[in-house]
């Protein structure tokens, strides 16, 4: 099964992306290149092309709804971090499903998160 993220990135072409510039500090343990972030105020800075009209992260790659992903997964924002996609631990994202809908895209349903392959096998029998 492809994770939905990975035809998806919603939400990287959605919101403003702001956090505290200490995730841009290495020495301080951040991981965000400063080269793609800009200054939002004293203590925040956001991720280039998230505060503009239309939003698109800096980072985001690929094309939304189609084939998208993070181009620093592993290095994004703690904000980034915290939004979870709809359904993938049995609950509902409402910035999920606000930034797809923006999108023109259907919300994730529980579904999304089936292997189809799982879904051509017959049900497991149940003991007695």
């Amino acid at each position: 099964m492809q994770h939905p993220c990975l035809r998806c990135g919603a939400c990287c072409a959605y919101f403003r992306v702001a956090f505290h510039w200490s995730e841009t500090e290495t020495s301080l343990g951040g991981g965000v290149q400063p080269e793609l972030v800009e200054k939002l105020d004293p203590h925040r800075v956001v991720m280039r092309g998230t505060y503009s009209e239309p939003a698109r992260c800096v980072a985001l790659q690929g094309i939304v709804g189609k084939a998208a992903h993070c181009g620093i997964y592993s290095q994004r924002p703690s904000v980034c971090r915290e939004v979870q996609p709809s359904w993938e631990f049995g609950t509902i994202s409402p910035q999920c499903d606000k930034a797809r809908l923006a999108h023109g895209m259907a919300v994730l349903t529980p579904q999304d998160w089936l292997d189809p392959l799982d879904a051509d096998e017959p049900p497991m029998p149940q003991s007695a």
